[in-house]
């Protein structure tokens, strides 16, 4: 972590999905606070609220109470069109489905999200180029979705995800559909994009040694954070990676 200042608050963050008793309370009162270059993880059983949290941070859905600031700027007072700006410029996001479109190379892929946004061309392909080299991709650029592995197609949606420069990663259990090797190097990427590029990062995952890669671990039961453990440890992505490779 290389300064104190907070990128995501959330205030007595609440969420319930329906009503009545047949009611289901997935958050019950969150406080949480990351600082820029933290990575965290979020552990916890099914149904502990560990997405719901998530989606929340970035905006994909409202709380049924409580606040969510990212930047310091509460999504909950945005309307949809001010929100959608916050979700494309601000918050980046990875899931475990790589949500890459077939029909377009690694570098159309990851430059989608500014072209949209009204960048030019040419200016989005540089930055894509630059985002892919971040995340070790780049000699790979011209490859289509379907000619790469698992962990290759999940390291060019993390390009994607990070290529507008967002204050926050959000990645929703990242490693869940790649084989072991294929996850630690994601974990390992994780790791120096927080050390390297003060990326703060998010990550919900049900895999402890990659949590523990973080820099903290919050633990999630019923919708309340039961456990934060401080972490701090310093290693280097290579050690992560090495300590990855030889627990399993």
């Amino acid at each position: 972590m290389t300064t104190s200042r907070p990128i995501v608050e959330t205030r007595a963050l609440t969420k319930t999905f329906g009503e009545g008793p047949g009611a289901v309370h997935a958050l019950r009162g969150i406080d949480l606070k990351l600082v820029e270059g933290e990575f965290v993880a979020v552990m916890g059983p099914s149904g502990s609220g560990k997405s719901t949290l998530l989606h929340l941070i970035g905006g994909l859905d409202t709380p049924s109470s409580g606040t969510v600031c990212v930047g310091g700027q509460d999504l909950c007072g945005l309307d949809d069109d001010a929100l959608t700006l916050v979700r494309r410029r601000r918050i980046g996001f990875v899931f475990q489905a790589y949500n890459l479109l077939g029909v377009l190379s690694a570098w159309e892929n990851v430059s989608l999200p500014l072209e949209i946004d009204g960048v030019r061309e040419s200016v989005a392909r540089q930055s894509a180029m630059a985002s892919l080299k971040h995340v070790g991709m780049d000699h790979r650029r011209d490859h289509l979705p379907g000619q790469l592995s698992g962990g290759e197609q999940q390291r060019v949606a993390m390009a994607r995800a990070l290529v507008a420069g967002p204050l926050l990663l959000l990645a929703d259990e990242p490693t869940g559909n790649l084989d072991s090797a294929g996850g630690d190097r994601i974990i390992a990427t994780l790791r120096q994009l927080a050390d390297d590029n003060a990326q703060t990062i998010l990550m919900v995952t049900h895999n402890a040694s990659h949590a523990a890669a973080a820099d903290r671990i919050v633990r999630l039961k019923d919708g309340c954070v039961i456990e934060e453990q401080l972490l701090g440890s310093g290693r280097s992505p290579k050690q992560v990676l090495a300590d990855l490779e030889s627990s399993t």
